[in-house]
C-alpha cells in the first residue's frame, strides 16, 4: 500500500440521493459519506454478501455479462502480460448468477482467482434496480454502469466524463491524482489497454522507482479515500485514479455524464488527430503549434475576440451551436478522407 498522506475532502452539505449541484463547479474530488447508505441494496450488502446477490439477481435481465478472470498470481491486479502486447486475464460472457456464485463460494480461500464483472451498464443488466436505488440529478441524465468483484486492484487512469461512484458493498480504495500528474504516473499504450483507456504502467503495490523515479512526485500530491457501503465519491472529468475492492465482494456504481454538449464531439478525438498531424514535426514547429492551441484553445476567453465583428467570427464564436459544430465535423471528414 502507498503512503500517502493526503485524504479527499469531505462534502458534508447534502440531502441523502440528491446530488449537490455545487459539485457540478468543483475541480476537486468529494466524499459523500454515507450518500446512499438509504438504498435498499445497500441494506441488502450489510446484511450479508449472500443477501446483496440475491437482490441483484431479483433485478437481473437474463443478458449475459462480461466477467475477467485473473489467476491468483496476479495478486488482484488487472494488468498487460509482461510483453505488454496482450493482457494477464481472460475475459469471457457468462449469467451474472454464475460468477456471483462463484465469487461466493471463493469468498474464504486465500488462493482465489480475481473474478470481475466491469462496467456493466446498469440499464440493460439489471434494469429495475434504479427503482429504488436511484439519485436525483435534476437535469443530469448520467450513464449508469454496475462493476462487481472480490479483491481486485485496477490500474490508475482518467476519464474524460465527471463521475460519482457510489459503494454499495464492500470497500473500494481511491487513489486520486490531479491531471497534471500525468507524466509522473506513466502511461502505458494508447491503442489497447485493460478497459479500453491508457493507464498507468506503476505496480503500485510494488513501485519501481529505478524505472520510474517520477512516480514518487506523483505519491507526494496523491489522495486517498476508502469507501464503504453507502459512501459515495465525486470525481471531476481527468483526474487519475487506482482503485482496489477490499473486500471479498465489492460492488460499485458510476455515474458518468460530460458538461458540455454531445454534439461537440470527444476529446480524444483531437488527440488522435494531433498525433497524426503535429507529434513528428520538429520541435520548433510543435512549439509555435503549442503556442496556437494556446491562444485558440488552452488559454482562450470570451474577450479575446472582441477585435472580429461578431458575424464574422466563424468558428471563433463562442459558444460553438450544434449547427456550427456538424459543419466543422463534415469539413474535418472531407480533410481526413485526401
Amino acid at each position: 500500500m502507498l503512503n500517502v498522506n493526503r485524504q479527499v475532502d469531505h462534502y458534508q452539505d447534502f440531502v441523502k440521493g440528491v446530488f449537490p449541484p455545487a459539485l457540478m463547479q468543483s475541480s476537486k474530488p468529494m466524499v459523500l459519506k454515507g450518500f446512499c447508505d438509504h438504498w435498499p441494496a445497500v441494506q441488502a450488502a450489510k446484511h450479508s454478501d449472500q443477501r446483496m446477490c440475491e437482490y441483484l439477481l431479483s433485478h437481473y435481465s437474463g443478458l449475459p455479462v462480461t466477467a475477467y478472470l485473473a489467476p491468483h498470481s496476479a495478486q488482484g491486479r488487472i494488468f498487460y502480460d509482461d510483453l505488454h502486447t496482450g493482457f494477464n486475464y481472460t475475459a469471457s460472457k457468462v449469467p451474472m448468477p454464475a460468477v456471483l456464485e462463484r465469487i461466493l463460494s471463493q469468498a474464504k480461500n486465500p488462493q482465489a482467482p480475481t473474478m470481475y464483472i466491469g462496467s456493466s451498464n446498469l440499464q440493460q443488466y439489471l434494469p429495475s434496480f434504479s427503482e429504488n436505488n436511484a439519485i436525483d440529478f435534476a437535469d443530469i441524465a448520467p450513464l449508469a454502469n454496475i462493476w462487481i468483484g472480490n479483491q481486485s486492484k485496477i490500474a490508475a487512469h482518467y476519464d474524460f466524463p465527471l463521475n460519482l461512484a457510489c459503494c454499495i458493498s464492500g470497500k473500494r480504495r481511491f487513489t486520486l491524482f490531479a491531471p497534471e500528474q500525468i507524466s509522473n504516473l506513466y502511461p502505458g499504450p494508447l491503442e489497447h489497454a485493460p478497459g479500453g483507456q491508457s493507464i498507468s504502467m506503476v505496480d503500485f503495490d510494488n513501485p519501481d522507482f529505478d524505472r520510474f523515479p517520477r512516480f514518487q512526485q506523483a505519491i507526494d500530491a496523491a489522495q486517498v479515500i476508502e469507501l464503504e457501503a453507502g459512501d459515495a465519491l465525486f470525481i471531476p472529468s481527468m483526474w487519475w485514479h487506482h482503485v482496489q475492492g477490499l473486500a471479498p465482494l465489492n460492488t460499485l456504481i458510476t455515474h458518468w455524464w460530460r458538461n458540455s454538449d454531445a454534439f461537440m464531439g470527444r476529446p480524444e478525438s483531437a488527440l488522435n488527430h494531433a498525433m497524426l498531424s503535429l507529434r513528428n514535426l520538429p520541435k520548433d514547429q510543435r512549439q509555435a503549434w503549442k503556442a496556437l492551441f494556446d491562444y485558440y484553445i488552452f488559454d482562450h476567453d470570451d474577450n479575446d475576440n472582441r477585435h472580429i465583428q461578431p458575424d464574422a467570427q466563424g468558428i471563433l464564436a463562442k459558444p460553438m451551436n450544434e449547427h456550427s459544430a456538424r459543419q466543422l465535423r463534415a469539413e474535418l471528414l472531407n480533410q481526413l478522407k485526401r
